[in-house]
């Protein structure tokens, strides 16, 4: 701790919570001033006020280090109120260190040595730092980037920048961090966004005249265009990474690739018609310009996009494949079988490794992390298992009820679990395993029903249900923030368009596909802007 400016009325608050001292909220105001370049101002403040930015212990300190008085600048160090003397050591380190640096660069190398023996070293802190600072007493000539290894030349920091760097070390009663009221305004507009249920644009500048709040305007809630091609019951879709293609999968055993045109609509591209039974199963490669298709534990197949041709059959004898999955340099795919083992391929189909054992059960979702090293698979019915098949470890999802669907969040965080009773949970993976939102009023109670992420920042969850409408949920809160009406059967499965955070798909029993947009009547009725594309209607 540090003893803090010794200031009358020290204890006087304003605002209307009484937490807010007067004395801190007026130095971060100088602060602020003065980093915004308007010096006179600070300084008028300072006399105005009474209350110094800091003392005059600080400001001789401050002055001596953009001088370069490192031995005046510790005998100050150590006079203005630092009681733990850790901190006073790491601070005197980095002056130190920063002397040792600007011996060197004068050539002043004995300077230097005796520098490093007679006042680093004795400090006995950052042991590894001296024995590499050594290495630049033996070697003058190749000098590093100060902090920075493997560089070969060695080019001193500022002291504007050690200042800065002290600046961290030391108490904030004692100097105030940088431009601490602008990251105390910055940390209010994010809570700010945080707290708004339905936000989903891009912010392009927020004002701090008003609170930011959204209205349901920029939530897809209107169908704006209804795909009638299956001839049955459609179970999966998935739109590409890159937003530009829907991949839908039916009963009927076909499959479509949809096209979305800049302005929103939606286009049949290709349809497959090669599986001989129904598709449960699409995973699009990480380029997008290849698509995997798994029939009802039946083959694989690898279709490119462009073409529309079945590149290749991946295929197990005797036994079927149930789910497909991508690895993340495109170049091997997973596969979940029958048999509940999972098995790795290369792009000729030539099987690499297969994991045996209970990997997987018949009805299963596959996910392979973006750094290629973990396959999250459902491995009974009521746990999921994230092994990662380098080092043969893995982490358990436990779950009191049987695991219908999972999916994992873009940046690998999160896995969404759906559950036969009618709750979907949300799932932290980053270190320890730990359940952290639950999202209910859906209904299931017989069919498989898939949730997703999606929106700006995948903020929102999305699901189908039972009762032919689609339920959306903000991730964060848990809150249901709308459910969209227009199916006449059971909802299977939900994608939310990664381009466009305007842009919903959803899978019916009803055998179409409907593509949710944003309410335009409403947005203009309210005045509200969007960067969203425009969707075109379709037939109904």
């Amino acid at each position: 701790m540090a003893r803090p400016l010794d200031l009358q009325g020290d204890d006087e608050v304003v605002g209307t919570k009484g937490v807010v001292k007067k004395v801190e909220f007026v130095r971060i105001i100088t602060e602020a001033l003065y980093s915004l370049g308007y010096n006179k101002a600070g300084a008028h403040l300072e006399e105005e006020s009474g209350i110094p930015l800091h003392s005059s212990g600080i400001n001789l300190f401050m002055q001596q280090i953009r001088d370069g008085k490192w031995d005046e600048s510790l005998t100050t160090l150590n006079r203005i109120g630092l009681v733990d003397e850790k901190i006073v050591k790491l601070a005197s380190f980095v002056i130190l260190e920063q002397k040792f640096f600007e011996l060197l660069d004068k050539e002043k190398v004995l300077d230097a040595l005796k520098t490093l023996r007679t006042e680093i070293s004795p400090l006995s802190i950052e042991n590894n730092r001296v024995h590499q600072l050594s290495s630049f007493i033996i070697s003058p000539s190749q000098q590093v980037l100060s902090g920075v290894s493997g560089q070969g030349i060695v080019r001193v920091k500022s002291r504007t920048k050690l200042l800065e760097e002290l600046q961290r070390l030391l108490p904030p009663t004692v100097m105030i961090p940088e431009k601490r009221l602008v990251h105390l305004v910055q940390q209010a507009l994010d809570l700010q966004l945080d707290a708004c249920r339905f936000h989903n644009y891009v912010v392009g500048e927020m004002s701090l005249l008003t609170d930011h709040k959204c209205g349901g305007d920029h939530i897809p809630s209107q169908t704006v265009q209804i795909l009638q091609e299956h001839s049955d019951e459609v179970w999966f879709l998935q739109f590409s990474h890159n937003g530009n293609y829907l991949a839908s999968s039916s009963a009927d055993c076909s499959v479509i690739i949809w096209e979305v045109k800049l302005d929103g609509c939606v286009f049949l591209k290709h349809l497959f018609s090669g599986h001989q039974k129904p598709v449960s199963y699409i995973s699009w490669s990480p380029d997008d310009h290849q698509l995997l298709t798994c029939g009802v534990e039946e083959v694989v197949r690898q279709w490119d996009v462009e073409s529309g041709e079945c590149i290749r059959i991946y295929e197990k004898n005797g036994l079927g494949l149930i789910s497909c999955g991508w690895a993340p340099d495109g170049k091997r795919i997973f596969c979940g079988v029958t048999d509940k083992s999972i098995s790795m391929w290369d792009l000729e189909g030539k099987e690499l490794e297969c994991w045996k054992g209970n990997r997987t059960i018949r009805i299963s979702d596959l996910g392979i992390t973006s750094d290629g090293k973990h396959v999250v698979s459902v491995c009974k019915e009521n746990t999921i298992v994230l092994f990662e098949w380098e080092s043969r470890t893995e982490k358990v999802i436990q779950e009191d009820q049987a695991i219908t669907s999972f999916v994992l969040s873009m940046d690998n965080k999160y896995v969404l679990v759906s559950l036969w009773n009618q709750e979907i949970h949300l799932w932290d993976i980053q270190g320890t395993v730990k359940l952290i939102a639950k999202y209910k009023g859906h209904k299931r109670s017989r069919f498989v029903v898939r949730s997703c992420f999606g929106g700006l920042d995948q903020a929102f969850v999305a699901s189908g249900s039972e009762d032919s409408q689609v339920y959306i949920w903000h991730r964060g809160s848990g809150e249901l923030v709308g459910t969209l009406a227009g199916h006449s059967g059971t909802v299977n499965c939900v994608s939310w368009n990664p381009a466009n955070p305007h842009m919903l798909a959803s899978a019916s029993d009803d055998r179409s596909i409907r593509i949710w947009g944003l309410n335009r009547v409403n947005m203009k009725q309210h005045g509200t802007v969007t960067n969203g594309v425009n969707c075109c209607n379709g037939r109904s």
